[in-house]
Formats: C-alpha cells, sequence, structure tokens
C-alpha cells in the first residue's frame, strides 16, 4: 500500500496517518498507539494537520524491535522451554543489567544456552502487517530499528522483515554455547543513540513499547508509546 503524502505533509502525520491506514492488516497487534505528542520544532500549528508542514528531510524514525515489530524473543523461549521465571522482561523490570543478570541465572540452572534459543527464534515470525509496515515506512523517511536484543538473536528475524538497519547489542557465548555475560554498546543504548543522531543534525520520531523505549521517546520530536502495558501508561 502507499499513501499519498506530500513534500508539505509532516512526517509525525505521515506515520500516524500510515499506523491508522494499515490496521485492517495489522490486526489487533497493531492496534493502540498512543500518542506522546512532544513535538517541538513544527512551522505550523502542533504538527496534527499543520497547514505550513515541516521539515522533511532531517528526520530518522527509531523503532523498538521486540513487542512492537516482533513478538518477544524471552517470552518465546520462555514458553517453549517450559521455564516461566524467563518470560520476565523489560516491561517488567526497568534495571535491564539486573533483567539479564536475573535471564542468565536462569538459563544456567536450567541448563540453557544460546543454541535453544537460536532453534527458538527460528520459528518466530514478526507481527503479522510488520514487514509491509516497514516497507511503506521507509519508503517515506530512515528508519532504524534501536533494539536492546543481541546480534545472535536478531538475524533470523531482520531477514524476514527485508534487512532493516538495526542497533544492538552482543552476548558473550562460551564454545559449548552457555551464555556469560552481554555487552551492551554504550550506557542507555536507546537513549545515547537518538542523542548522538541529533548531534549529527537529525531529528527522531521514536516508539517502543517498554521502560527501555521511554528515553528516546522522551528525548524525540514525537513519541508512540506502542501497546504499552497499564502501568507505564499510568506513569508516562
Amino acid at each position: 500500500m502507499r499513501l499519498p503524502f506530500t513534500g508539505r505533509t509532516c512526517v509525525v502525520v505521515a506515520i500516524s496517518r500510515l499506523c491508522m491506514a494499515l490496521a485492517g492488516t495489522l490486526g489487533a497487534a497493531w492496534q493502540g498507539w498512543h500518542m506522546l505528542m512532544r513535538v517541538r520544532n513544527c512551522n505550523g500549528s502542533g504538527c496534527m494537520g499543520c497547514a505550513k508542514g515541516c521539515r522533511m528531510g532531517m528526520n530518522v524514525v527509531c523503532l523498538d524491535l521486540e513487542g512492537v515489530l516482533a513478538p518477544e524473543i524471552w517470552i518465546a523461549f520462555a514458553d517453549a522451554a517450559g521455564v516461566p521465571d524467563l518470560r520476565r522482561t523489560t516491561r517488567d523490570e526497568p534495571d535491564y543489567d539486573k533483567l539479564m543478570q536475573f535471564r542468565l541465572d536462569v538459563l544456567r540452572r536450567h541448563g540453557l544456552g544460546l543454541p535453544q534459543i537460536q532453534e527458538v527464534i527460528a520459528g518466530i515470525d514478526p507481527v503479522p502487517g510488520a514487514k509491509e509496515f516497514l516497507d511503506d515506512l521507509r519508503a517515506t523517511t530512515q528508519v532504524i530499528i534501536i533494539s536492546d536484543t543481541f546480534e545472535q538473536f536478531a538475524q533470523p528475524i531482520m531477514a524476514k522483515l527485508g534487512w532493516p538497519t538495526i542497533f544492538c547489542n552482543t552476548l558473550e557465548v562460551a564454545d559449548d554455547g552457555t551464555i556469560t555475560g552481554h555487552r551492551m554498546r554504550c550506557d542507555q543504548t536507546k537513549l545515547t543513540t537518538v542523542r548522538a543522531l541529533h548531534s549529527c543534525g537529525f531529528e527522531t520520531i521514536a516508539s517502543g513499547d517498554s521502560y527501555n523505549d521511554l528515553g528516546m521517546i522522551k528525548a524525540s520530536k514525537a513519541g508512540f508509546l506502542f501497546r504499552s502495558t497499564l502501568s507505564i501508561k499510568a506513569e508516562h
């Protein structure tokens, strides 16, 4: 599907219209975009259908991966392995290092490692309509997926999404497949990334669903909290 965007159409409006237009094909998984209207650099009247329009060429859309474009990997693995403790995600725990240490401790107790997780990931498909959404969005503006997942997890899903750009992290893995640790690209990876884009002259529009997305959403020109928890929505 292609929407009739024009050079005078604010990219925030373009994305929100695209989300609404795709709602029928995306189904329930794409319902509930909660706009956090943080537009600061609009030349018109607040960007929601502004008459004057906004600058189009300097925008980068930054999207979370899990819970937005694809199902949560750890939840899928928890269900497949029969280990409910691994269902805990960044929606439940805002401290990512604490969450990962908890996950690695659970994996060690159950004798599970990277090969078993990758076997489950191979069977994970993107959210219905996600690839079409990305294709249309990338035809309109630049898109980067900014995720706290790991390169050892992301590749099969990126292939199914048409190989969009992703910034993520990496796992430390022993020869026997045991995950011994994790390495983040930088502190506060998502917020740091959007700030770096701002320093290069770009404006960002961000969307995510969890505690670790709030930094980039709040720092961006506009943000969308997507299918988040009631507690996160109430707090933010």
